[in-house]
């Protein structure tokens, strides 16, 4: 099996995740820092790390409102998916990422991480959540 990258898209981050060779595990890479709204600046880091690791599936967090509507969020993260297809050849999912910010947020107060590196990481355990979510999905 090969390696499956998970992303959470921001406006000025991108949580990195990905997963073991086996595809049951997810673990976070980094976040992924650039100029607000510059997502060619970030495509091209994710081409770098889908080039050196082989990666031929690509899972991003498709933001949803609570109520199932899709906003501005989900229209980039939409329009995120095609740039990275054509610049690549790779099969990029959307899943939702409701509550996956909440969530990595709650693992790492658990954990007793401090506000300020919680801060520094929250993007990757997001990312980390999300392409949890869709392993466990695909060994259903």
């Amino acid at each position: 099996m090969e390696k499956i990258l998970g992303l959470d898209l921001g406006s000025r981050t991108c949580g990195i995740a990905m997963s073991d060779a086996l595809g049951m595990l997810a673990h976070g890479v980094e976040t992924y820092r650039f100029e607000e709204n510059n997502y060619k600046d970030a495509a091209k880091h994710i081409q770098q790390i889908v080039e050196e690791h082989h990666i031929h599936t690509i899972v991003l967090g498709l933001p949803k409102h609570m109520n199932g509507d899709l906003g501005e969020r989900a229209q980039i993260s939409m329009a995120f998916k095609q740039r990275l297809e054509k610049m690549m050849d790779v099969e990029v999912v959307l899943v939702d990422e409701r509550l996956t910010t909440v969530m990595a947020q709650n693992q790492l107060i658990f954990a007793d991480v401090s506000r300020k590196k919680r801060k520094k990481v929250i993007d990757k355990m997001a990312a980390v959540q999300i392409l949890q979510g869709y392993l466990d999905g695909q060994r259903r």
